[in-house]
């Protein structure tokens, strides 16, 4: 038979594809191998009502035959197979699906009884990404009469009758001869085709079959000198099932312990810790999916690469569609490992990109509530396995909060816990839930590490008012607060560079007389300090301490810190307003004012450089010159 040619734009689509589309060529074998699958779906879905098939459902099965010699990798099934007319319909247009049409034609009802998982189409095509040439020999079910469809690409197509015993398909793949880029021969290794199975079509529904050599000991007959039997060594093949067929999130929860579910998430993560959470889902309705998913136990190692994207392998039907599927949730779970596994997923023409459709987007909302559920459980039963989560995981869900300015923050809130000046953490819900009624704001106060936000010179007046303290630790934390704008109506308050709102009116007019009376003081240490600070106070804050350094207009010092080790020379140049306040009522700040006023400016200068130097220490800046410092400290002997 002369040979076809396929129609132009399938032509520029199977070049397209086979160059281009497919990027990751070892996927071919789980197209051909789910097309397979697809045709004993409908044999055995025939067979409920035509007891002709003859085949019981353990009677069905898939071969893989590789023939190093001659370079072949033969996937044979015993489905329903296709007839002349159904082999140009599905083979020679690209993206034909005889799987689709098949179940569309079938009445709704009866529909919902069988699930086609792939299609001769796009699919099938992917065996040129490895393969020269490709020959499917099949026989319709039903039919004495057999056909050869056999191509080379793009240039087209011939179909001839043929000999087949029974019904069913052989799809026979010429592999490739090595390249530079490229080693197809490894296709052909038992090895490797074991790895692709167990990886993409493992838990395919039919027994996937292939022989495998093992090496057998038998006895000779004759004997060692000591009596025992000798025993020789030889290979023998045998016909075994590569594929479990079963997948454990397929299984009720009564048939699955979770000790085996956290078995099945060591292995397939190689992971030897314990997961903290297990999530198993069962949803059926508008979307149906099963899903198991994990809460691992620690941060891994590539915690911060681009290789630690969402841990979720996205199924249909039991053959992997996608090993990390970045669209099913947000980043701010992507901590979350596991399966969903769904028979109402829409695939594209590559299959390894899902269209953003609505039911992922259904089963992506779902899956995100579930593990928020698990998580505000895990919170409340068992506190200090749920900190030590945080401990691991609270980046992100604080990258969640600030994320597409501050979208997804009411969703998220509650999951963030924060130390405290009680020593304990608590959400900023419990925070507020245990305020007293004449506190009126949510103090905080950020540094670098915990120890030092619980020293610094502010917190004192806010403690001795029996007020809790929230303590910032991460460069992220004050960016939260701000996302945030308050809980429940209670603003967040700076205890470094806001107003506390606890000077009464009577007091603030003191301080305002205060400030006037120590104009010249405050007016001379600005200038000596010669633009390190841009304003320099009075405080009311400090109860035993000299001085301290706040910011003012929206960049504290924490984010000076976080911004100096930024991409881009312009974000490292960002620096704080610093503030330099004193504490009227310490005696150096005394001793300083009387010097000014009696114009002992060397000593002046001395003391308020100190204090400048002092309060940056105690700010945990970096200062400038240490031995001045030194030398400055030394006058006071």
């Amino acid at each position: 038979m002369a040979k076809k040619q396929f129609k132009a734009e399938s032509k520029r689509l199977l070049d397209l594809m086979i160059n281009s589309i497919y990027t990751n060529k070892e996927i071919f074998l789980r197209e051909i191998l789910s097309n397979a699958s697809d045709a004993i779906d409908k044999l055995c879905y025939q067979s409920l009502t035509d007891d002709q098939v003859g085949l019981n459902r353990e009677d069905f099965r898939i071969d893989i035959i590789l023939d190093k010699d001659v370079r072949t990798i033969t996937v044979r099934d015993n489905g329903i197979g296709m007839s002349a007319e159904e082999a140009e319909n599905n083979l020679g247009v690209i993206a034909k699906s005889g799987s689709y049409k098949f179940k569309n034609e079938m009445e709704e009802e009866k529909a919902e009884d069988i699930s086609i998982i792939g299609q001769f189409g796009v699919g099938f095509y992917s065996a040129f990404m490895v393969a020269d040439e490709v020959t499917v020999i099949t026989r319709r079910y039903g039919s004495d009469e057999a056909v050869q469809w056999q191509s080379k690409g793009a240039d087209g197509y011939t179909i001839t009758p043929a000999q087949r015993d029974t019904a069913g398909t052989d799809v026979i793949m010429h592999i490739k001869p090595d390249s530079e880029e490229e080693l197809y021969g490894t296709y052909l290794e038992i090895w490797k085709i074991k790895a692709l199975v167990k990886k993409y079509s493992d838990y395919v529904r039919w027994p996937i079959k292939m022989d495998i050599p093992h090496q057998e000991r038998v006895e000779t007959g004759e004997k060692n000198d000591d009596g025992s039997p000798k025993y020789d060594y030889t290979m023998v093949t045998e016909n075994e099932t590569i594929n479990s067929m079963v997948p454990i999130w397929q299984r009720s929860k009564k048939d699955v312990t979770d000790e085996e579910c956290i078995a099945f998430y060591k292995e397939k993560h190689h992971d030897s810790k314990d997961p903290c959470a297990v999530i198993r889902v069962n949803a059926e309705g508008t979307v149906s999916y099963k899903a198991l998913l994990f809460i691992p136990g620690e941060q891994s190692d590539n915690a911060f690469s681009a290789e630690r994207k969402s841990g979720i392998t996205l199924y249909s039907n039991g053959v992997m569609i996608m090993e990390k599927c970045e669209d099913l949730i947000h980043d701010y779970f992507e901590f979350a490992k596991g399966i969903v596994d769904s028979p109402d997923l829409s695939l594209n023409i590559s299959r390894e990109i899902l269209q953003h459709n609505r039911q992922l987007r259904v089963i992506g909302q779902n899956l995100e509530k579930k593990i928020k559920g698990e998580l505000e459980k895990m919170m409340k039963d068992d506190r200090t396995k749920y900190e030590e989560f945080f401990k691991n995981f609270g980046v992100d869900l604080k990258c969640g909060v600030c994320d597409e300015y501050g979208r997804y923050k009411d969703f998220l809130k509650d999951l963030l816990i924060f130390h405290t000046s009680d020593d304990k953490q608590v959400t900023l819900k419990e925070y507020v839930e245990a305020m007293p009624e004449s506190q009126q704001a949510i103090y905080y106060a950020s540094s670098d590490t915990l120890k030092h936000a619980m020293s610094l010179p502010q917190c004192a007046q806010v403690k001795d008012r029996g007020f809790e303290i929230i303590y910032l630790t991460s460069p992220l934390d004050e960016m939260v607060l701000e996302n945030l704008q308050d809980q429940d109506g209670k603003r967040f308050c700076n205890i470094v560079t806001d107003d506390l709102g606890f000077e009464t009116e009577e007091e603030k007019k003191a301080a305002e007389e205060r400030d006037i009376e120590c104009r010249e003081m405050l007016d001379y240490v600005k200038e000596v300090l010669d633009g390190a600070v841009t304003k320099v106070k009075l405080t009311s804050k400090l109860v035993d301490m000299p001085c301290a350094l706040s910011t003012e207009d929206g960049i504290t010092l924490e984010m000076e810190k976080y911004f100096r080790h930024g991409p881009s020379e312009e974000m490292r140049s960002v620096r704080a307003n610093r503030v330099l306040e004193l504490n009227p009522e310490h005696k150096a700040v005394q001793t300083l004012k009387e010097c000014v006023e009696s114009g002992d400016k060397e000593r002046a200068a001395n003391l308020a450089k100190m204090l400048n130097t002092m309060a940056e220490l105690m700010a945990g800046c970096d200062i400038e010159d240490p031995a001045a410092f030194v030398k400055q400290v030394g006058t006071l002997f």
